[in-house]
């Protein structure tokens, strides 16, 4: 395994342990978007720590100003996404809503990496990797069923 593929397993578990922190968090505050406010607080604070002590050389007005609009907006997909989970993990558990979440981000990651969205490496869907999503549809269901 390599240190990228042990980096993205140490995320996910990150990922894990965060969302059922933060989901908490809103339980104790009764209120789930109070709950991911704050965490988004607390990412952007240190998020700007981490650019200030990190960035040599900031981007030039050019380079800003090129970025497409639509990009500049994918926070929104952040708040609903991690807003979803802190509302649903005391209504689910962790587990099934880490298992379905999994799910939708794999199969859309997918997607996107077929048509090359964003820039992204264009990853053809193979039949193997089509055998995959169902395996991992199937195996979510088992997980979840009762």
């Amino acid at each position: 395994m390599s240190y990228l593929s042990l980096l993205a397993l140490m995320a996910g578990a990150a990922i894990a342990v965060q969302a059922g922190m933060n989901a908490q968090l809103g339980v104790l505050l009764r209120n789930s978007l109070l709950g991911t406010a704050v965490a988004f607080s607390v990412s952007c604070l240190l998020s700007l720590l981490a650019v200030m002590v990190s960035t040599r050389q900031y981007p030039q007005l050019a380079s800003i100003q090129a970025v497409p609009l639509y990009l500049w907006f994918g926070g929104v997909l952040s708040v609903f996404g991690v807003g979803m989970f802190y509302f649903l993990i005391p209504r689910m558990g962790a587990g099934p809503m880490m298992s379905f979440a999994l799910t939708g981000q794999i199969v859309v990651a997918i997607i996107a990496s077929h048509f090359g969205w964003f820039d992204l490496p264009v990853k053809p869907i193979t039949p193997l990797k089509a055998a995959g999503v169902v395996a991992l549809v199937a195996g979510i269901l088992l997980i979840n069923w009762e």
